[in-house]
């Protein structure tokens, strides 16, 4: 998923030896060892934090559904799940592959990402609507004591609605890009792999109880811990090439202005009037 597919090996050679070539210093043996597995640091540290907010999350929604709290969690929920931990987990191999230099290996379970991709934004783009819906019914069969709370709720989610429509539509493009460089260019394949994923990765960062957050209030929160998550991989990239990849200034061109158009609608009548629309409630 980082390099060239398969092709003239030639080429995959002298690409991957390139992108490296930006980081070599000198007697610097543990440096040029951190240049190969960096990525694969990202990988695990993404997944920690997936493992970390989830889990608690996912043992308080089964308890909620087996007391009769909630309805039952709707089968694309466990699709979308299976989905995206498959993603992490395939990007942890390509890593760590590519790491070993066992490109053959690497080149073929990339064509996995192809598949994956895809199905995560279709998975999504159904899930949204199915959870907003359940919510819905739900506030048109509850009792009135209870009603107050489930459009609290409902807003909150009509909120949640625009950071889950921006990693829908951020995610594709950013994955679009990796895989229309990555014969061209390794290092902004493999950069935006990473990239592509970060802007989910708040839905976990949201539900570690101890870490602070501004929700529902705000949106600032989220966009912070986006940056977090990709902080360690920017911050090596800057030290060892003391230059900003094009991978980031990418990034950030799709990133702030959708932060901006968030935080503008974030709570506004106009967005809670449109939302429901949306997903035809």
């Amino acid at each position: 998923m980082f390099v060239p597919d398969q092709g003239d090996q030639m080429t995959t050679v002298i690409t991957q030896a390139a992108d490296q070539a930006t980081y070599q210093r000198p007697g610097s043996a543990i440096a040029a060892a951190s240049d190969r597995w960096i990525f694969v640091f990202m990988a695990v540290f993404f997944i920690v934090i997936t493992l970390t907010g989830f889990i608690p999350d996912s043992f308080k929604l089964l308890a909620a559904v087996d007391s009769g709290e909630r309805p039952p969690l709707p089968l694309v929920l466990h699709v979308h799940s299976v989905l995206m931990g498959s993603f992490l987990l395939l990007l942890l191999a390509q890593a760590t592959l590519a790491a070993n230099g066992r490109l053959q290996y690497h080149q073929r379970l990339g064509v996995a990402a192809v598949v994956l991709a895809p199905a995560i934004v279709v998975a999504g783009f159904i899930l949204v609507p199915t959870l907003y819906h359940q919510t819905w019914d739900g506030l048109q069969m509850a009792p009135a004591e209870a009603q107050s709370g489930l459009q609290s709720l409902l807003r909150l989610i009509d909120n949640i609605m625009l950071l889950q429509l921006r990693i829908g539509i951020l995610f594709s493009l950013f994955i679009m890009i990796a895989l229309l460089a990555r014969k061209r260019d390794p290092g902004l394949h493999k950069r935006m792999m990473f990239l592509a994923i970060a802007p989910a990765l708040p839905a976990a960062f949201d539900r570690i109880a101890w870490l602070p957050n501004t929700l529902p209030e705000s949106p600032l929160s989220p966009d912070l811990y986006v940056l977090l998550a990709v902080a360690p991989m920017f911050i090596w990239d800057l030290v060892r090439t003391r230059t900003v990849h094009k991978a980031y200034w990418i990034w950030l061109a799709c990133m702030l202005p959708t932060s901006i158009l968030i935080h503008i609608l974030w709570d506004t009548d106009w967005w809670h009037a449109l939302a429901p629309r949306l997903v035809g409630v």
